[in-house]
């Protein structure tokens, strides 16, 4: 099948693993052999890694994302496959570094290669099609379905339609090989982090929360944090105490997938305004993973306070 020229980067996931009747799926594919065996003709097709997703060190994903980058510089379609436990972290990093050119589209599978069904093929013939024909940005193409990288969140382990995007829905689909693009992706300013080796844990609350997670979490000397506020971005008053007293950067996601910060509707004590006059920087419409790894390449460019704000909420 011939389909605009691309490059083709390969990291592994299970689109590249196969398995026998004596074993379970691991990495088998190669970038050139998943190419042939979609049937698909690529400018150029190269493995910078072969793990599964959750094999990937921050390392494996900055170089990753610093090759797809640096082909889309060119103005060069890139497609990347990787693993889909930490596609959404792959994509939001590639989207980071992606100054554009061409787009980066990511995708990957939900069956392996050697799997009755596999959803492989499929989703890379359409993946290389989005990236032949979509303007600048970084996409997340699965089951015809086209995403913006920051949008986009596995919704479920075993359904090869796997990837959703909960606020705002899929910018388009692709089928045939033609694609139906309703809009672009966002192109925020692209980052150059020279590393990404910090330490950002992810910290929940409840119900009942006493705030003693988020405390030991402080007490490891983290780089920063990312927290995981309740409904449109409340808290207890123990965690509120805590945030007041954070010693590092600290991004506020929310546990609804549609979330929202509010500004002023609540005045109960540990509301949305309490929380905004903590200092934490709000990041309401990313996922807690997506939050993480723009704070990681934030910390890596050594962007201040207000160039975090700006980079975790852009409408903000």
């Amino acid at each position: 099948m011939r389909m605009p020229p691309v490059t083709l980067i390969s990291a592994g996931g299970t689109i590249a693993m196969a398995a026998d009747r004596q074993s379970a799926a691991t990495p088998a594919l190669d970038a050139a052999a998943l190419a042939a065996s979609a049937g698909l003709e690529v400018a150029a097709a190269r493995s910078v890694r072969n793990l599964p997703g959750v094999q990937l060190t921050l390392d494996d994903a900055l170089a990753v994302a610093r090759e797809a980058a640096a082909e889309a510089a060119g103005g060069n379609g890139v497609v990347v496959t990787t693993g889909t436990d930490t596609l959404e972290e792959l994509a939001v990093l590639c989207d980071a570094v992606n100054g554009g050119g061409g787009p980066i589209v990511l995708t990957g599978a939900i069956r392996p290669a050697s799997a009755i069904g596999a959803d492989g093929p499929a989703n890379l013939v359409d993946a290389v099609a989005v990236a032949g024909a979509a303007p600048a940005g970084t996409y997340v193409v699965f089951a015809g379905e086209v995403h913006a990288a920051r949008e986009a969140r596995k919704t479920d382990s075993t359904s090869p339609r796997a990837f959703s995007s909960p606020r705002t829905g899929p910018l388009g689909h692709v089928a045939e090989g033609r694609l139906d693009l309703h809009a672009p992706a966002p192109r925020p300013p692209a980052l150059s982090p020279q590393r990404l080796d910090f330490a950002v844990p992810i910290v929940p609350t409840w119900l009942g929360d006493d705030a003693s997670l988020l405390r030991a979490a402080f007490g490891l000397a983290p780089d920063g944090v990312v927290l995981v506020a309740l409904g449109a971005g409340h808290v207890a008053p123990a965690v509120l105490g805590a945030l007041r007293d954070a010693p590092c950067p600290v991004a506020v996601t929310v546990r609804p997938e549609r979330g929202e910060l509010l500004s002023a509707t609540y005045g109960f004590e540990g509301a949305e305004g309490d929380l905004r006059a903590t200092g934490a920087i709000p990041a309401a419409t990313l996922s807690p993973q997506a939050a993480r790894m723009l704070l990681l390449a934030a910390l890596g460019a050594d962007l201040d306070r207000a160039g975090l704000a700006g980079l975790m909420e852009p409408r903000a």
